[in-house]
C-alpha cells in the first residue's frame, strides 16, 4: 500500500486508468444522452486519458513530480476528446497544480482533488448538476476531513463518487428519462476507482458500468434539440483574449468548455453557426486542429460533381478565376472573408472541392469552412496558395476528370512551382525584414517577405521581376491593380521583353486595390 503517490505511481495511475476506461468504452458510450446523444462519451474519455498516459510515457524514467503532472496535464489538454474530455482534462490540471509542488500524501491528495472540482467546475460557463461536475464535487467533498492517509483518502474519493453516480439520474431530467446516469460521470468514477487501485495495490480486472434501463441507439434518446455542430480546437491565446472569447462563444450556443492556460487553450462549444466559433478564436487568436461534428441528420446536399472554390481581391482577378470555372469568394485586400461565405461557396461548387485561399490570412478561415462542409458530406481539400498568381496557375492545370487526389497533386505541384511577388506603397512607418520603412515608400515583396525598400514603383517593381526570374523561368504573369499607374505595366513588361525574350508574358487587369501590381513566374 502507497504512503505517497510520487511520479512512478503517477504513471500506474496514467497507464491502468487508459485501459479501465478502454475496456469500459463501449458501456459507457451507450449511457452517452446529455448534453448530445451522440454516443461517444466512453471513447472521448478513453482517447484522452490514454494521450495524456503516452505523454507520461514519453518522459524519461526519473522525472520528477513536476514533470510528471505536466506531462500529464498537458497530454490531456492536446488530447481532449468530447465536453466530458475537455471537463476532465481540466480535473487533471487541478490535482496536478497541487500534487506537482508536494510530496504526494493523503493530505496531498485531498487538496488536489479539491482544487480539481473548483478548476473544472469553473471551466465551464453554465455547470449543470448530475454531471461529472456533481460526481467530482461530492467526491472533493467526501475526503475533506479525511485522516492524511493516502489510501483512506482515495478509497472515500472513489466510493463517494460511485455513490454520487447513481444519483446523477435524480438530478437531471434527460437521464430520469431515459434511465441512465451520466456517461462523462461514469467514466470519472473509474478513473477515481482505478486511482484507489494503484495507491491501495489491489487491482480489479473490471469496473461495473451501470447499464440503461433499455438500450439506447445513438441518436434515438430522449432529449430536447440543441445546436447543430459540437466545435473543438486548440487555441495559442492570452488570458484576456480567451475572457473576451468566452462571452462570444456563450452568446452563440452552449455546451461551452474552455481549459487550459500558459497560452494553450482546449475549446469546446455546440453551435448552430460553426463558422462563427471558429472566427470568434481567429480574432482571439490562433485556432488549429479544428474539428468540427455535426450533431443530427445532414443539414445539406452539396452540388453535382467536382469543382474549385477561389478567393479573389479584386474584380478582374475574380472574372478570371469565373471564366476557369471556379465558384469566386469576393475579399477586400488584407481581409479574410467569412467562413460562412466561404461554406457557400464550397457547398455550391460540388461534392469534391478544392479550395484556392490565395492569401494567407484567408487560409485559416478555409480550413474552418472545410471542415464544416467535410461533416457534411463533402470531400474537400484547402491548397496552399499564397497569392493570386499561384492559384491562377494551379486553377489551370486543374482537370475534373483526374482522380480527385490527382488533380489536386497537380495543382498543388503548379501552384508550388510558381515564385509570386508584389508591389505596394507603405501608408506607415513599420520594421520589415528589409529594414524600417516609412509611409511614401515603395515596397517590393518577393516569396511573401519584403525584399527591397525603394523610392520608385517602377524600378522597385522591375527589381522584384529580376529576383524572380530565373535561368529555368519560363513565363511571367503581370496582374495590374486597380491603383496602377499607366506607364508601369508597359515599362516592367518592356524591362522583361528586352532582359528576357524567351520568356512568355502573361498580363491581366486584375483590379484588386492596395497592390499596384502582382507578378507570378513559372
Amino acid at each position: 500500500m502507497l504512503k505517497v503517490l510520487d511520479p512512478p505511481a503517477v504513471r500506474r495511475w496514467s497507464r491502468h486508468c487508459a485501459a479501465a476506461l478502454g475496456r469500459a468504452r463501449a458501456e459507457i458510450d451507450a449511457l452517452n444522452v446529455f448534453p448530445v446523444p451522440d454516443g461517444d462519451t466512453g471513447t472521448n474519455l478513453h482517447l484522452t486519458i490514454l494521450s495524456a498516459a503516452e505523454a507520461v510515457d514519453a518522459l524519461p524514467g526519473g522525472a520528477d513530480a513536476d514533470a510528471t503532472w505536466q506531462a500529464l496535464t498537458r497530454g490531456a489538454l492536446l488530447g481532449a476528446r468530447g465536453n466530458s474530455g475537455v471537463i476532465v482534462s481540466q480535473a487533471v490540471r487541478g490535482m496536478a497544480e497541487v500534487l506537482g509542488r508536494a510530496p504526494g500524501g493523503g493530505a496531498d491528495l485531498r487538496d488536489g482533488l479539491t482544487r480539481a472540482a473548483e478548476m473544472a467546475r469553473a471551466a465551464v460557463v453554465r455547470p449543470v448538476e448530475g454531471t461529472v461536475l456533481s460526481v467530482l464535487s461530492a467526491a472533493a467533498q467526501a475526503v475533506r476531513d479525511a485522516p492524511d492517509d493516502l489510501a483512506e483518502v482515495a478509497r472515500r474519493a472513489a466510493d463517494e463518487a460511485r455513490r454520487a453516480l447513481r444519483r446523477t439520474t435524480d438530478q437531471l431530467g434527460v437521464l430520469s428519462r431515459n434511465g441512465v446516469v451520466d456517461a462523462g460521470a461514469a467514466g470519472l468514477v473509474i478513473m477515481l476507482e482505478s486511482l484507489a487501485e494503484v495507491v491501495t495495490e489491489a487491482y480489479s480486472e473490471r469496473h461495473e458500468v451501470p447499464a440503461p434501463a433499455a438500450r439506447i441507439a445513438p441518436g434515438q434518446a430522449q432529449n430536447t434539440g440543441g445546436p447543430g455542430y459540437e466545435v473543438m480546437y486548440l487555441l495559442d491565446a492570452g488570458a484576456h483574449e480567451v475572457d473576451r472569447l468566452r462571452g462570444e462563444l456563450d452568446a452563440l450556443g452552449d455546451s461551452l468548455v474552455i481549459v487550459g492556460g500558459e497560452g494553450l487553450w482546449n475549446v469546446h462549444v455546440h453551435v448552430d453557426d460553426a463558422g462563427a466559433a471558429i472566427e470568434a478564436g481567429l480574432r482571439a487568436g490562433r485556432p488549429h486542429r479544428i474539428k468540427v461534428t455535426y450533431l443530427g441528420g445532414r443539414p445539406h446536399e452539396p452540388g453535382p460533381a467536382r469543382g474549385v472554390v477561389a478567393v479573389a481581391a479584386g474584380d478582374g482577378l475574380a472574372a478570371l478565376f469565373r471564366e476557369a470555372g471556379a465558384v469566386v469568394v469576393r475579399r477586400e485586400p488584407g481581409s479574410a472573408p467569412t467562413a460562412a461565405a466561404l461554406l457557400r461557396a464550397v457547398r455550391e461548387a460540388g461534392t469534391e472541392v478544392a479550395v484556392l485561399p490565395n492569401d494567407a490570412v484567408v487560409h485559416d478561415v478555409a480550413v474552418a469552412a472545410a471542415e464544416i462542409a467535410r461533416e457534411e458530406g463533402v470531400t474537400v481539400s484547402v491548397l496552399p496558395t499564397r497569392a493570386s498568381v499561384q492559384g491562377l496557375a494551379a486553377l489551370a492545370v486543374h482537370d475534373p476528370l483526374r482522380r480527385f487526389d490527382d488533380d489536386i497533386v497537380a495543382m498543388t505541384d503548379a501552384a508550388g512551382h510558381t515564385r509570386h511577388g508584389h508591389v505596394w506603397v507603405a501608408d506607415r512607418e513599420a520594421m520589415t525584414s528589409a529594414g524600417i520603412c516609412r509611409p511614401g515608400d515603395v515596397l517590393g515583396v518577393v516569396d511573401g517577405d519584403v525584399a527591397l525598400i525603394g523610392a520608385d514603383l517602377t524600378e522597385t517593381a522591375i527589381e522584384v521581376v529580376r529576383r524572380l526570374v530565373s535561368g529555368g523561368s519560363e513565363m511571367v504573369t503581370l496582374v495590374a491593380g486597380a491603383c496602377a499607374p499607366e506607364p508601369l505595366l508597359p515599362a516592367v513588361r518592356d524591362h522583361l521583353e528586352r532582359a528576357r525574350p524567351d520568356l512568355e508574358i502573361v498580363v491581366y487587369e486584375g483590379g484588386q486595390g492596395g497592390y499596384p501590381l502582382l507578378i507570378g513566374v513559372e
